[in-house]
């Protein structure tokens, strides 16, 4: 079996023509489309972008459990199963998280990869001696926060050494993909996952993008939200906004010369292709950018799903109603390769919808840890918040103990102690580590649940308010997806003080 893998980060589903867009022109994602199966109801697991790969590449969620984390000693991954029945898997990603220590688990599980430098705050370029304070000039205040998590710094300087188009990492991450193409195309049993960071921010995207985007804006370079309230002036939204759907643009661009080299190659007879995304983005609804910071809207947990099967042709162009989710991309792999998927998965294998549109299960979780479990059904979301954000039981269940960009400080180490295994980590016992206080600032900023706010416990029905603008109280729902809740909480394996914090959530 030969398959590709196309994983964008921060697409909005709603950006897309084949998903309804009226706001921008897509047309080779709608070119993709007439060659798919498309997924209408494709939903996230565990947030942000490490936590949603390890969902991925394991095929469960891990929010219950962990935060943003590498992949741990016990996890199944999928391209080390298909390792075993002879499968050859490759990765070519500008996805700098991968080399953090928050993610320094997951590259090495493919048998090569290829790492295209330069995104965001990847550090890469050093300018020491650099006149900083003239490029700092060149962009708005609010990107000149030298404190700020994100590290404007760092893409400061790394746009420094971005001049043409042939430098965007995300245009290398493709050419790179066409030569092990060009080398390896006509071999058999490969996996080759081509993930570039756009259209996540900031939104850098070459000139010839951007001109089709013309606003009133007049300041310095503004293309990177902070994950806050919109509290710009209209000129400066419509920039941000704009920067986007240049980036989107150009990501629309790439998957066309993606699409032209299948068309040359025949590919299309012989070749899997999927494409999706870890996650969606506001760029300005319900009043916020971005994410982590509000309530998973639809615009961030409703994800698009593009699947071309050479054995499904005929049933290309269809769309499918069943309820999916991130976690069943692991399965499907290992099924395309007639790799074993172990008892540990809770995703399930997409395969079968590509012949026939049928039930895949009757409720999704998703959420972040220590925030809301969200459920979905297809017609309903209910968010589903603890009642008090800022003063929880949490615990990360660990061997790997390492943050973002940091491994954990001493002073949480000392609050870890072991505890014994959960049904999933196959007999080993693993460490668990008290969440610090919100006033530790040297840890707060890689953990999520201080920072959130609008987590009022409310559900919305999707086919009378496909915006959620305005929560609905249907005490019949709320009562079955609660209940759904609770037992996708347990077929997890949540530890008890999850389960605790979410009874009490509902006044239990």
């Amino acid at each position: 079996m030969k398959t590709v893998f196309l994983l964008f980060d921060s697409l909005n589903r709603l950006m897309l023509e084949p998903y309804g867009s009226t706001i921008l022109q897509t047309p080779n994602f709608k070119r993709l489309a007439e060659r798919c199966v498309i997924f209408d109801k494709h939903y996230i697991g565990s947030m942000p972008c490490m936590p949603a790969r390890r969902d991925m590449q394991t095929g469960r969620h891990t929010f219950l459990h962990r935060s943003w984390g590498p992949l741990e000693p016990f996890d199944n991954s999928f391209p080390e199963l298909i390792k075993t029945v002879g499968g050859y898997s490759h990765l070519i990603s500008d996805h700098y998280h991968y080399w953090e220590d928050g993610g320094a688990t997951y590259h090495t599980r493919y048998n090569s990869f290829e790492f295209i430098r330069g995104q965001e705050s990847d550090p890469w370029k050093a300018l020491l001696t650099s006149p900083i304070d003239r490029i700092r000039e060149k962009y708005h205040p609010s990107q000149n926060d030298p404190g700020s998590r994100q590290n404007p710094y760092n893409y400061m300087i790394n746009r420094e050494f971005i001049k043409e188009e042939k430098d965007f990492p995300s245009v290398q991450c493709f050419e790179a993909g066409f030569r092990f193409l060009d080398i390896n195309r006509t071999a058999d049993n490969w996996f080759l996952q081509i993930e570039t960071f756009d259209p996540h921010e900031p939104f850098f995207a070459p000139d010839r993008f951007k001109a089709k985007f013309p606003t009133d804006y007049r300041g310095p370079i503004l293309d990177w939200p902070r994950y806050e309230r919109v509290t710009e002036p209209q000129d400066q939204i419509d920039e941000l906004r704009a920067n986007y759907f240049a980036l989107l643009t150009l990501c629309d661009d790439l998957l066309g010369r993606f699409l032209d080299y299948f068309d040359a190659h025949d590919m299309w007879e012989d070749t899997v292709l999927i494409l999706t995304t870890d996650h969606g983005f506001l760029l300005g609804e319900h009043d916020w950018w971005a994410k982590n910071r509000m309530p998973l809207y639809e615009e961030i947990s409703h994800i698009p799903l593009f699947i071309h099967h050479p054995d499904f042709v005929g049933k290309t162009g269809e769309r499918r109603q069943s309820l999916t989710q991130t976690i069943d991309l692991m399965p499907t792999i290992c099924e395309l390769f007639g790799a074993n998927i172990p008892p540990e998965v809770e995703g399930k294998s997409l395969l079968r919808l590509l012949e026939r549109d049928e039930p895949q299960r009757e409720a999704a979780m998703f959420g972040y840890w220590g925030g809301g479990v969200n459920i979905v059904d297809g017609r309903y979301t209910y968010f589903c918040y603890p009642k008090d954000m800022s003063n929880q039981d949490l615990y990360q269940y660990t061997l790997m103990p390492a943050h973002m960009t940091k491994l954990f400080t001493v002073e949480e180490l000392k609050s870890a102690s072991l505890v014994p295994p959960f049904e999933f980590t196959k007999g080993v016992p693993l460490l668990r580590v008290a969440h610090k206080s919100k006033a530790d600032t040297r840890t707060h900023s890689y953990h999520f649940p201080e920072k959130m706010e609008d987590t009022n416990t409310v559900l919305y029905d999707l086919a009378t308010d496909p915006g959620q603008t305005t929560p609905t109280d249907d005490p019949a729902v709320k009562q079955r997806l609660k209940d759904a809740l609770f037992r996708l909480m347990l077929a997890n394996d949540a530890p008890n003080e999850a389960i605790k914090r979410m009874k009490e959530c509902f006044g239990e």
